[in-house]
């Protein structure tokens, strides 16, 4: 197979699955090293494709209406209270898209979460330990925003007073995308 046909083919999967595929897994479907996957992916998003790279694998972002309302939350917490942030928002039923940081030389930081549920906490928090890497939330004393994604107003009425209870919102108010 020549490399733009299985371009459209990884872009074709990606766009088709509902979760994210890990670099390993397409290496292994179209035989080829994961370097060549990356290589394939960075093209696909040169050509203009918005392929998000996520803790769990590769993943093209619905840009259908889907009548979910996004907001920013700012926090701050030590990060033995990370896991514990993470399944108030998703426990509450938020997906926490992106955690990011203000940066003093960089400017603002973004890295894509794109956690769901408990099991996607849990696997982030393990991946996070394993590899001995330090949340971004480290460079800025703790604070940091995510991006959450909910169904309806009352889920993040819910997220936010479980926040603040615990002492991790940084203010009453969070804004809306």
């Amino acid at each position: 197979m020549n490399a733009e046909k299985r371009r459209k083919e990884i872009l074709n999967k990606l766009v088709a699955s509902q979760e994210p595929i890990t670099g390993n897994e397409l290496s292994t479907v179209f035989n080829v090293s994961r370097q060549v996957i990356v290589q394939d992916i960075a093209v696909l998003r040169a050509a203009g494709n918005e392929i998000l790279a996520t803790p769990s694998g590769y993943l093209v972002i619905n840009t259908g209406t889907d009548n979910k309302i996004k907001k920013i939350y700012a926090v701050k917490h030590s990060s033995d209270e990370l896991e514990k942030e993470l399944l108030i928002m998703v426990d509450s039923g938020g997906k926490v898209l992106d955690v990011i940081v203000e940066h003093a030389l960089y400017g603002e930081l973004k890295g894509l979460l794109m956690l769901a549920c408990r099991e996607d906490v849990y696997a982030f928090v393990k991946k996070l330990k394993e590899t001995g890497a330090k949340p971004l939330s480290s460079l800025t004393t703790g604070i940091h925003l995510h991006t959450v994604e909910a169904p309806n107003e009352e889920i993040h009425n819910k997220i936010a007073e479980k926040l603040k209870k615990e002492g991790i919102l940084l203010e009453d108010d969070y804004k809306a995308l």
